[in-house]
C-alpha cells in the first residue's frame, strides 16, 4: 500500500509544479490533479476491499469439494 502512497505524492508534487509552470486555471494543471485523484480512488477502493476468508482461498484451491458447492433454488 506506501508504493500507491508514494505515487500519489509524487504526482502531488508533479501536479503541483505543473500548475506553478502553466497557471492554475491551465488544461495541463486540472489534467495533473485529476491524475491526483484517479490514484487516490485506486487506494482507498483498496482499503475497502476485505480478504478473502479461509473457506473462500480453500474453495479457490478445490472447487469440487463438498463444502463449496453451490445450490441454486
Amino acid at each position: 500500500m506506501s508504493n500507491i502512497q508514494d505515487k500519489i505524492q509524487e504526482e502531488v508534487e508533479q501536479a503541483r509544479a505543473a500548475c506553478d509552470t502553466s497557471g492554475s486555471n491551465s488544461p495541463e494543471c486540472a489534467a495533473a490533479w485529476d491524475a491526483v485523484e484517479e490514484l487516490q480512488a485506486e487506494a482507498s477502493h483498496r482499503k475497502q476491499s476485505k480478504p478473502k476468508t479461509s473457506l473462500e482461498q480453500y474453495c479457490d484451491a478445490n472447487p469440487e469439494a463438498d463444502e463449496c458447492r453451490v445450490y441454486e433454488d
